[in-house]
């Protein structure tokens, strides 16, 4: 008689547990990033009366009589099913599309979220409404200009300097690409002004010296043979003589023209100079063409020109029967400016726009993912730790591996199922309510024990 209220008041322990899990649910149905909670349960041990017994010849097996003793919570798991996603339009706000969770520090301490909730300190740190930091990795510039953001090295505090000062950068490289009009005729050696407008190409792109001047230069081509054409190079406010251009190893040049040869297939075969000392021929990978001239405080500018890679079409000078299409479409230098504003793609990566027009890589964001994210143990303000069963956090770029992708402008919503825990709600009332009866019953039935003695 006793086992029934004992194992009555366990259901009635239980269900009340679950019943404080679906509250929770329930009361954070609007919170940013909320994960789910879901109670199971499982029997406890039996109070066995007689064993199983097997089969012998004069009669059948028996099986064991067993008295359950009650029921017990199995697990509280957490259930990382995706939420909806909210536009909000705030730059800062990000959603997780798929798995993953943002790496956060408060100190020495890590912790990780799937609230994307974040803003921007005092200081530019992304931080979230807690002042925890955002995790990620910076952009670096390297010798030649290119940006790179090593997603391999140590996670570091997300920066965007909001008006931060971009210094003025003098233009290393300049790269070129599209095509030269195979059908062009050679220019004669007196040619008129007619010939000199319709059978030479100009590709003009603004350049930059070290204080951030800009100046236009120039890049006039025109056909001197089959599969030959000559490109000279002026600088406005620089006189032709003053501008030297080089091919292969540094030497003394003595012009601002070079030859270019191109393949029968079309492709750019090989860089040369057009005269001069020593004139060399660059026919290997990549086909850089060097420039110096003298800048009005004496001191010389020098820098390449990328006509593209021998043999090949992408982001080279072609000569293909089509309209010439020759522009240098990239260059590396830039005035001063400020930022005055940020983006960020599904890749975590945050491109900083500055009033000068440059777009630059800032830096970005780092996501972690868990061989068993249900094992995350939660810590308070939509945040979870690693524990000894949820693995260890495997970092790295958004949209790698089995990382998700980040929505800028939105919020995951909390991924509570309302119909779903009014059902939930309903049945543990249910089973409250059974429990209780049980007790009730069984202690009607001892009292009418105690009354035998009447």
């Amino acid at each position: 008689m006793m086992r029934s209220l004992y194992s009555a008041v366990s259901g009635l322990q239980n269900h009340q547990m679950k019943m404080d899990v679906l509250g929770n649910n329930v009361a954070n149905v609007n919170t940013v990033g909320f994960k789910t909670g879901r109670v199971t349960f499982q029997d406890i041990l039996s109070q066995t009366i007689t064993g199983a017994a097997k089969p012998t010849d004069d009669r059948g097996g028996l099986n064991p009589k067993q008295i359950g003793l009650g029921m017990s919570i199995a697990s509280i798991d957490t259930l990382m099913r995706q939420g909806s996603v909210q536009t909000t339009g705030k730059n800062t706000d990000l959603a997780i599309q798929g798995e993953g969770f943002f790496v956060m520090k408060k100190g020495d301490l890590t912790f990780y979220t799937r609230a994307g909730n974040f803003l921007l300190d005092k200081d530019g740190e992304l931080v979230n409404p807690n002042g925890l930091k955002v995790q990620g990795w910076k952009s670096q510039e390297l010798e030649n200009g290119e940006v790179y953001t090593n997603t391999n090295g140590p996670l570091e505090d997300v920066i965007i300097p909001i008006q931060g000062k971009l210094e003025a950068k003098e233009t290393l490289l300049v790269k070129f690409r599209s095509n030269l009009n195979a059908n062009i005729p050679v220019l004669g050696q007196n040619p008129t002004p007619d010939e000199l407008l319709t059978q030479t190409w100009d590709a003009p792109i603004n350049i930059y010296d070290r204080y951030g001047n800009s100046s236009q230069m120039l890049v006039t081509f025109h056909k001197t043979d089959l599969n030959q054409w000559q490109a000279s190079v002026k600088i406005a406010g620089v006189a032709d003589g003053d501008i030297k251009v080089s091919v292969g190893a540094p030497k003394i040049d003595t012009n601002n023209t070079f030859n270019i040869q191109f393949n029968t297939d079309g492709t750019i075969q090989s860089a040369a100079e057009a005269a001069g000392a020593n004139p060399q021929v660059d026919a290997e990978g990549n086909l850089l063409v060097t420039v110096m001239y003298n800048m009005p405080d004496g001191t010389q500018h020098t820098y390449d020109m990328l006509l593209g890679t021998s043999g090949q079409v992408a982001d080279s000078i072609t000569q293909f029967a089509a309209q010439s299409s020759t522009k240098a479409y990239n260059q590396n230098g830039n005035t001063m400016g400020y930022l005055s504003a940020f983006k960020i793609d599904d890749s975590g990566t945050i491109t900083g726009v500055y009033d000068n027009g440059v777009n630059k890589e800032l830096g970005k964001i780092a996501l972690a993912t868990f061989v068993n994210p249900m094992g995350l143990e939660k810590a308070g303000n939509s945040m979870f730790v690693e524990t000894n069963n949820s693995g260890y956090a495997n970092v790295g770029q958004a949209g790698t591996m089995d990382r998700g992708i980040m929505s800028a402008g939105a919020l995951e919503m909390s991924n509570v199922d309302l119909s779903e825990t009014f059902v939930d709600m309903i049945v543990t009332e249910r089973g409250f309510q059974a429990n209780s009866r049980v007790v009730t019953t069984s202690d009607d039935m001892l009292r009418e024990i105690l009354s035998l003695k009447r």
